[in-house]
């Protein structure tokens, strides 16, 4: 969602930036696009590096007695982001 935000803010950025030639007392609409395209890029970068660390999750399943004569089974699950579909 991130990666999404940040393309939709570069695009109303240069959008306010370079497609309009409005003034308005107070406002700089070039000023507003440029720092909206540059929170567009760092939400893009953020987004790209959140998406791209490695996730893993371990479950472990231990069933069966711990005793002498007991026997105990353990089931290990890896997941990571390469491996799902």
């Amino acid at each position: 969602m991130s990666i999404g935000t940040g393309i939709v803010l570069v695009v109303i950025g240069a959008i306010l930036t370079f497609a309009l030639d409005l003034q308005v007392e107070g406002i700089n609409f070039d000023l507003v696009g440029y720092i909206m395209m540059a929170a567009g890029a760092v939400v893009f970068i953020i987004g790209l590096l959140l998406m791209m660390r490695k996730r893993t999750s371990v479950t472990t399943v231990r069933n069966g007695t711990d005793g002498a004569n007991g026997s105990v089974s353990e089931r290990r699950t890896s997941t990571t982001p390469d491996e799902t579909i």
